[in-house]
C-alpha cells in the first residue's frame, strides 16, 4: 500500500534553487500570458470597445469578453473578496505541496507551475476588477480563460504524476517482496 500524501510530504528531499526557479519561471510566464492575453482581448471586444465576438474557428471557438464575479461554471456570483482569499490559500498549499512533488521531478514542477501561475493570473484580476475576465468560448462550455486551461492542464498533469509515482513504489514494493 502506498503511503499517505502528508508523510511523503515529510519524507521527500527539500526541492533544490533549479527546481524552485523552474516552478517560478513557468508560473511567471503564464501569469504574464494570461494577463497580456486579458488586455488585448479587454482593449478590442471589451466594454470600451464595443464588445462583441470573434469567431476564430467556425462554429466551434469563439472570443469572447465576459467578466466573471463567481467561480468555475458560474459558482459563487458576487463573493469576490471570499474567492481571492480561497485562491490564495490554495496558493499557499500548492507551494507547501511541491516539495513533495516539484522536487522530484520536472514534469511536477511544470504541473505546479501552470496551477501557480493560472491561480495568480486570476487572482490578480479579482484584485484589481472584482471580477475575472474569460474569453474562450466553446459550444456546451462556460467560458473560460488562459489561466483557467493552466490550472486544467496542471491538474491532469500533476494526476498523471502522482498516479506514476505510486505504480513505480508499488512496482519497487513488489519487487523488494520478490527478494525478501
Amino acid at each position: 500500500m502506498t503511503e499517505p500524501l502528508a508523510q511523503r510530504a515529510r519524507s521527500t528531499a527539500q526541492p533544490t534553487w533549479r527546481a524552485i526557479a523552474l516552478v517560478s519561471l513557468i508560473a511567471a510566464m503564464v501569469l504574464v500570458v494570461d494577463q497580456i492575453s486579458k488586455t488585448l482581448v479587454t482593449a478590442t471586444l471589451g466594454p470600451s470597445a464595443g464588445g462583441g465576438a470573434f469567431e476564430l474557428v467556425p462554429g466551434v471557438l469563439w472570443l469572447l469578453y465576459v467578466e466573471n464575479t463567481g467561480a468555475a461554471f458560474g459558482l459563487f456570483q458576487g463573493r469576490n473578496p471570499l474567492l481571492a482569499l480561497v485562491a490564495l490559500v490554495i496558493v499557499l498549499l500548492l507551494a507547501i505541496w511541491f516539495r513533495a512533488v516539484a522536487a522530484a521531478t520536472p514534469w511536477g514542477a511544470l504541473a505546479l507551475g501552470l496551477q501557480i501561475g493560472g491561480a495568480l493570473g486570476n487572482v490578480l484580476d479579482r484584485l484589481r476588477h472584482g471580477f475575472v475576465i474569460d474569453f474562450i468560448d466553446v459550444p456546451f462550455w462556460p467560458t473560460f480563460n488562459l489561466a483557467d486551461s493552466a490550472i486544467t492542464i496542471g491538474v491532469a498533469i500533476l494526476l498523471v504524476v502522482l498516479l506514476r509515482s505510486d505504480a513505480q513504489r508499488a512496482s519497487q514494493g513488489e519487487r523488494q517482496d520478490r527478494r525478501g
